[in-house]
């Protein structure tokens, strides 16, 4: 569709999640995930004690992994989960696959040709549309709803399907590593991460009634002088995987403890504080309208810090939405997960205002949305 000079107004009418497998608990993630019988000694040791302290600091109560635990095998993958997902927020919708013309996809990183939008676009039957792949970690799902949002607004497209998934783990999963090799930064994350999807329909509209609208969108990145922090070793090219599995490459890593800290804590307050109050300067809403404020990060004690600065801003932290507990961190999907958690589970009133905002440490991305209902 070609743009037209009006500016349409944007209605999230139909939400999905898909959570693979059973609920598990903590005590069984090394089961799921598979035992690292080959790393040092001491490391194994380590993760024992690393167990006890991420049950004691996360709150998780279950998790949920796309992998069968005595086949070893995966039960699902990044589209099928997509899939699964936008099959739910399809019917809330009232479409069918056809009726889309725009599928955006976001996810942690992608290497996969052709890309994970083209093969959901075809898992679903759908023809032609348009549709795009943003692979930028926890900031992917956020920038998928400002790129759909900001075409509907423009009347290029009119009905999108906004994806995310994470695999987890298939980068957590014993099978992965190069054991001999593995380092605490590149295994702490398998109690931290888990499986899953989510799934939105935004539709053009002319009016605001009877529903969920997408108000604003916001992304920046604020990393330019600071180091990654989530990363692997793969250069920018094409290695031969041999030698990247020999050299450990391909191993997931993350900062932790006190170095984290240094680079998410400036002098004047958190990375994530100040990403927020830019947004809400650009963007200014009723913070008195606020009924959920979904922060998205993997740890309810992270997310119970950042509360504290976000009290200045006059933000309730009652208004804290996460039901990580009950399903573990799936990463960039947890947003739209929890946005079909709340269409699904909880009854909003005419002004009422979902918030949200994220902040990744790959490179200090950050994104955010605002959500009001009509």
């Amino acid at each position: 569709m070609r743009e037209n000079n009006s500016e349409n107004h944007i209605k999230l009418t139909g939400t999905g999640s898909y959570l693979p497998g059973k609920p598990i608990a903590i005590e069984e993630v090394d089961y799921y995930l598979g035992e690292l019988t080959k790393a040092p000694k001491k490391l194994q040791k380590w993760l024992i004690r690393m167990k006890d302290l991420m049950k004691e600091m996360l709150e998780v109560e279950y998790y949920h992994f796309a992998i069968d635990p005595e086949t070893r095998e995966f039960t699902d993958d990044n589209i099928t989960m997509s899939v699964k997902a936008a099959q739910k927020a399809l019917k809330g919708a009232g479409l069918n696959p056809e009726d889309i013309d725009l599928i955006v996809y976001g996810s942690a990183h992608q290497d996969q040709m052709p890309t994970a939008s083209v093969r959901i676009q075809e898992a679903l039957g759908v023809e032609q549309c348009g549709e795009i792949s943003i692979h930028a970690n926890c900031t992917s799902a956020y920038k998928a709803l400002l790129i759909a949002s900001d075409f509907i607004r423009s009347g290029r497209y009119k009905n999108a399907l906004v994806l995310s998934s994470s695999m987890s783990s298939s980068e957590l999963r014993a099978e992965y590593y190069n054991q001999e090799l593995v380092k605490k930064e590149e295994l702490f994350l398998r109690y931290f991460l888990s499986d899953g999807a989510g799934a939105l329909v935004l539709q053009a509209t002319d009016e605001k009634k009877n529903g969920l609208f997408v108000e604003h969108t916001y992304m920046e990145s604020i990393g330019g002088k600071k180091p990654s922090a989530m990363k692997n070793r793969r250069p920018a090219y094409w290695m031969n995987p041999k030698e990247e599995y020999e050299l450990g490459y391909h191993h997931l890593t993350q900062m932790f403890n006190e170095q984290l800290r240094t680079h998410f804590h400036d002098e004047d307050g958190s990375v994530f504080l100040k990403g927020l109050k830019r947004m809400l300067e650009e963007y200014p809403v009723n913070i008195n309208d606020l009924r959920y404020f979904q922060v998205n990060f993997p740890s309810k004690h992270i997310s119970e810090l950042v509360m504290d600065e976000c009290e200045q801003l006059g933000i309730d932290r009652n208004t804290l939405y996460s039901k990580m507990a009950s399903m573990g961190y799936a990463g960039p999907p947890m947003a739209f997960i929890s946005i079909d958690r709340i269409i699904s589970k909880e009854k909003l009133s005419s002004n009422d205002l979902i918030l949200s905002f994220v902040t990744e440490v790959s490179k200090f991305m950050q994104a955010g949305y605002v959500l009001k209902y009509f």
